[in-house]
């Protein structure tokens, strides 16, 4: 399919052929007729991304804090890797389109295929001609409304929702500050309420247009010009409420407003504007200022806007899906006219002639930018990059197929595979679609898709790497071992205990190599600590700032991400299984304060291992310290010695008459070790780790689970697993 994306490190704007996205249960695939270009929002978008670093560095001093953080973790060129991928991955364009439903997903009901519908949503409504929608970010468009009309969904729940924070009465006098596209229809939304409404803007066009459509007072003046055309225009009153819609750094609008604002005004802040608020006027006036966030509520909630779970009409009546459907209803009864705001129309073959214009390489005045697309053309799901330059197995490398390609697949997990050597890259596949171009160029893969599954049954694929979202590893990797193909799949390898045993079945069956990416066993401060406590039972406490994350990250999830324990501690147990020598053989769990069953992983919890062998170890997993403080540190004591692994950076072994430390400049977690050994393992047909001791970790998780549920010590039985 062909998408409009940017390159975020050069600002360079490209028409991409990439597949199109996977379809996922709870949404549809629409392949879209038009799409609207939001001037304001993409131009901002355009603007930084062809900043230089230091002035993205400056419009973004949050997004610099989070990279010295993690810097102070994890050290400087493994940040930097990361940062690097961040800044040069693709990122598509576009939030506001309208199409046919092309396929509906398992947990969507009320859509049909061929059903006409808008859709909204960064990354989801993107300019492309083929795009993956969640259900609450799409209605049905109304028999009455074109394509084009529909495509204006965004916009027009963006200027709905500014109008509802504005708590309008009829009668009122409403400032609108800013006639760009939301201007204009926040201003038709408000004259349809009945209200009167005066619009200001530098560009008198926009004045002009505005009047045509309904308001019944505008100005392009500024300063005593328009105070007085608004003193006039509300009888020596001020204005009742003002919609500020412009986008600007400067916190001139909100001066505007104050000053033209009657005694208890509302002031409602739609678009990207400053907010240094003049005090007196606010206080004298005792006015009120209101965020408008996006199209309404539900914004910025995974659960209502990815998984599809709404909120209740009772108790919110106005979510952003409700917002969409409203301002539809408006353009089909006329209220509300948007089809006399396209300016401009281009073919998508087409579309940098459009962004010509947003970006002021082409002087033209504009408002609303349509992009049109065939509807009929052809989308396969792979697109061939090269072509395939050997068949399976020849020449002694190894072929790998890649399924998942985020941030540490590409920051790391691929950058250690290709350090190894006698690698080749046959086929990048991601859910989006997108990355996979990018990723698959990069590596000198043959094709990219977005289909797993056509990874799986390519017969030049040796090895699949799987590095997706974590609720998906189980069934890939059950997929893949039923082909014989061998496979490294990034932690969890599962999160239930059904996928775990359905892993083992097929394991079993399967002649293939399987590997958990429990990669800090393979660090070389764990190989000298190892060897150091060979046989001897052991004392170990393994500490783990780890840091705060949002509830609201899929890697919180329980269902998508298996939550912290599940998807992060398991590497913890891992590594002291292999310390130890042993499998654990009882847990107990106690979460920090008080914890709600059935919430998501606790971030504040101890945890005691009992091994087989007879060595303890404690795990003190917590998110409330420093971010900025090392993250890990292991301390084990056994056999009259005493050996520490910090931040894994420095190794140190004291007692027993020796002493012996090592240190490195940057964390040594056993990355490209753990890739070497997959490797060799892969050709001799054995797992660096045994695949009973990577059941067992899962099985530990569970347990701690187990154990913070019931408030006691929980037994873990070994798994029925090939023993290696």
């Amino acid at each position: 399919m062909r998408i409009i994306l940017q390159n975020f490190k050069t600002g360079e704007m490209v028409i991409e052929e990439a597949p199109p996205p996977t379809l996922r249960p709870e949404g549809v695939l629409v392949t879209n007729v038009a799409s609207l270009v939001s001037a304001g929002t993409e131009r901002a978008v355009i603007e930084l991304a062809k900043m230089n670093p230091l002035r993205k560095a400056r419009a973004r001093p949050d997004l610099v804090r989070k990279v010295l953080s993690k810097a102070g973790q994890d050290g400087l060129l493994a940040t930097a890797r990361i940062v690097k991928n961040l800044v040069s991955a693709p990122l598509p364009l576009g939030y506001s389109c309208a199409g046919y439903v092309h396929t509906v997903g398992a947990q969507v009901s009320d859509i049909q295929p061929g059903q006409r519908v808008a859709c909204a949503g960064l990354g989801y409504a993107n300019h492309a001609e083929l795009v993956y929608v969640p259900r609450n970010l799409l209605v049905p468009i109304p028999d009455a409304v074109s394509f084009e009309d529909s495509a204006f969904v965004t916009v027009g729940a963006i200027a709905l929702q500014g109008v509802r924070q504005a708590q309008l009465t009829t009668g009122e006098t409403v400032l609108v500050i800013g006639m760009g596209l939301v201007g204009q229809i926040a201003a038709q939304i408000c004259s349809a309420s009945g209200c009167r409404v005066f619009c200001t803007d530098p560009d008198n066009a926009k004045i002009e247009l505005a009047l045509m459509l309904g308001a019944e007072g505008g100005s392009s003046a500024r300063g005593e010009d328009l105070a007085g055309a608004v003193n006039r225009f509300t009888r020596s009153r001020g204005v009742d409420a003002i919609i500020i819609c412009a986008a600007t750094k400067s916190s001139e609008p909100m001066q505007v407003a104050a000053a033209l604002a009657r005694d208890r005004a509302r002031i409602v802040a739609v678009g990207d504007v400053g907010h240094d608020i003049p005090r007196r006027a606010f206080y004298e006036k005792e006015l009120e200022l209101r965020q408008s966030r996006s199209y309404g509520p539900g914004r910025y909630d995974p659960i209502y806007e990815e998984h599809g779970v709404d909120y209740p009409l009772g108790y919110v009546r106005w979510t952003e899906n409700r917002n969409m459907e409203a301002f539809l209803d408006l353009v089909s009864t006329g209220r509300v006219t948007v089809s006399g705001l396209i300016t401009h129309r281009f073919d998508v073959e087409r579309a940098l002639e459009a962004y010509a214009l947003v970006t002021g390489e082409r002087k033209e005045q504009f408002i609303g930018i349509m992009l049109q697309y065939d509807s009929d053309r052809e989308q396969p799901t792979e697109v061939q990059l090269a072509p395939v330059a050997r068949s399976k197995g020849s020449r002694g490398n190894l072929s790998f197929g890649v399924i998942g390609a985020g941030q540490f697949a590409q920051g790391i997990l691929l950058p250690s595979l290709k350090a190894v050597g006698s690698v080749r890259f046959q086929s990048v596949c991601t859910g989006s679609g997108l990355t996979s171009v990018n990723v698959a160029r990069k590596y000198g893969a043959a094709k990219c898709t977005s289909d797993y599954r056509a990874v799986i049954a390519d017969p030049d694929v040796d090895v699949v790497i799987v590095a997706t979202r974590h609720d998906s590893h189980a069934q890939i990797v059950i997929e893949a071992l039923e082909a014989d193909k061998h496979c490294f799949v990034e932690k969890p390898l599962a999160l239930t205990s059904d996928e775990l045993q359905a892993i083992a079945d097929a394991e079993r069956r399967s002649d293939a190599v399987l590997l958990t990416g429990y990669n800090r066993r393979f660090s070389p401060m764990a190989v000298v600590l190892r060897e150091a406590f060979e046989d001897v039972p052991l004392n170990i406490h393994y500490r783990v700032n780890a840091g705060a994350v949002a509830g609201n990250v899929w890697q919180q999830d329980t269902v998508v991400g298996g939550g912290r324990i599940v998807g992060e501690i398991c590497h913890f147990v891992d590594t002291l299984q292999y310390l130890s020598g042993a499998l654990v053989s009882s847990v107990t769990a106690q979460a920090v304060g008080q914890h709600e069953i059935g919430a998501a992983d606790p971030d504040n919890l101890a945890v005691l291992l009992s091994f087989g062998n007879g060595s303890v170890a404690t795990i003190l997993y917590t998110s409330t310290g420093d971010p900025g403080f090392p993250k890990e540190r292991i301390e084990m004591f056994g056999g009259g010695c005493v050996g520490i692994i910090e931040s894994w950076r420095s190794v140190r072994l004291t007692g027993d008459q020796r002493y012996r430390k090592r240190a490195w400049l940057q964390a040594q977690k056993g990355f490209r070790e753990e890739m070497a050994a997959f490797m060799a393992g892969v050709r001799a047909g054995l797992s660096p780790i045994p695949v009973v001791e990577q059941l067992h970790t899962a099985l530990v998780t569970f347990a701690i689970r187990e154990s913070l549920r019931v408030g006691q010590t929980v037994e873990v039985n070994p798994p029925h697993g090939r023993r290696e």
